[in-house]
């Protein structure tokens, strides 16, 4: 029988992070002691109440069923966690949503909303979920670059008027990935006003909104005048409360546009597994000082990285908030070339910036999931490799 793929999967080939996590294999198959820093997984355990939680629920007879969709009592907790921590209110049952996490709500968003040959505008370098979403709604991404002039805030008055009356809509991520920015309420009221003048729809990326430093807290696009009439934030518990393997997250705002988001995800899934919604709404109500002491771990394996690398001459923007690093490369590389450089020269694997969009380039992403330990050897080891000069 010969297989014939649809049209569709001309949008997913093969990826760099599929390429990269191939040569990882080969290299460790080989015998090199490989650090791998290029995925966003967290290395560190959830907090033991999490943990006990689910150990506890798991074991109960009537947690089988499907859920369908998120408990009142998880509802109840996303919306006084936005009450208590961002000052915005929250119907339980009408704008807020259960997702299987951040990724599900990322890609099934544009289905929703968008149809095929509709204009989405998105950041570029974004995270490559976006894409696929749009790939798989049929629509088409209109890149807003992100640059270092402009703080990595997208500038909304480059936009073309055109292609502003065609937008459907419009995708926003701060803290970012790969680029960690953080965007002020000023912004955020810039992005309302450009929104409602051109009737596009508002989704912001919230996933790392517990991760920042130094007391730089990120904005809840939410809290802004107006925010509501337009847009939504997606959050999860992946990043923030280390349950990447659990799958769970929220869509939370506009009435509407989280009701069009409940009706698609009715016909998709069955919800979340019981114990896994009753450990997260245990992370929403007493996870404040887990996440203090998170931030605490990250801020020194970021200063860690960013001061040891500066003094072997590679000096690169301290982040705000998230767990990555976005680092511009040394002169006379290309993204890729710099990547492979590192792996086979100082057996660290980073990601390249061109993976996550045309503005990528002469940057990689480096995510900070490994001890601060592992990271002065990583540090080292790209000093003996003598990388950083190589071609200055």
């Amino acid at each position: 029988m010969k297989i014939i793929l649809s049209n569709r999967m001309d949008a997913f080939q093969p990826s760099i992070f599929s390429e990269l996590a191939q040569y990882k294999k080969k290299k460790l198959a080989e015998g090199y002691p490989i650090i791998d820093l290029s995925i966003g997984s967290p290395d560190l355990a959830p907090p033991s109440f999490i943990t006990k939680t689910l150990a506890e629920e798991v074991l109960k007879d009537d947690q089988y069923g499907y859920s369908l969709t998120g408990t009142n009592h998880f509802n109840h907790a996303v919306s006084s966690f936005y009450k208590r921590n961002y000052h915005v209110d929250l119907e339980n049952d009408q704008e807020v949503l259960l997702l299987m996490g951040s990724q599900d709500g990322l890609v099934h968003f544009p289905m929703a909303f968008a149809n095929p040959g509709d204009i989405i505008l998105v950041p570029d370098p974004g995270y490559t979920a976006y894409a696929a979403g749009i790939a798989m709604a049929g629509a088409k991404s209109y890149f807003m670059p992100l640059k270092k002039e402009n703080q990595f805030l997208p500038d909304l008055s480059l936009i073309p008027d055109e292609i502003a009356e065609k937008a459907k809509m419009m995708i926003l991520n701060f803290p970012g990935n790969p680029v960690p920015a953080l965007a002020s309420k000023e912004y955020f009221a810039q992005v309302v006003q450009f929104a409602k003048k051109h009737n596009i729809l508002v989704l912001h990326d919230f996933a790392y909104s517990e991760l920042y430093f130094e007391g730089n807290k990120p904005v809840s696009f939410l809290s802004v005048n107006g925010a509501k009439d337009i847009g939504v934030e997606m959050s999860s518990f992946s990043k923030n409360y280390h349950m990447a393997g659990s799958r769970i997250g929220y869509l939370a705002g506009n009435k509407e546009i989280v009701g069009a988001m409940n009706q698609l995800k009715s016909n998709l899934d069955y919800g979340v597994f019981l114990p896994i919604q009753k450990a997260a709404i245990r992370a929403l109500e007493e996870g404040e000082e887990f996440c203090r002491n998170s931030r605490a771990i990250y801020q020194e394996r970021r200063d860690v990285l960013i001061s040891g690398l500066k003094e072997i001459g590679w000096d690169i923007m301290k982040p705000d908030a998230g767990m990555f690093i976005w680092a511009e490369i040394p002169k006379g590389w290309t993204s890729l070339e710099f990547t492979y450089a590192l792996i086979n020269e100082a057996n660290v694997v980073v990601t390249p910036g061109h993976a996550f969009g045309p503005n990528g380039e002469g940057y990689v992403r480096i995510a900070l999931v490994q001890d601060a330990n592992i990271l002065k050897e990583v540090i080292s080891a790209i000093k003996r490799a003598n990388i950083i000069k190589k071609r200055m």
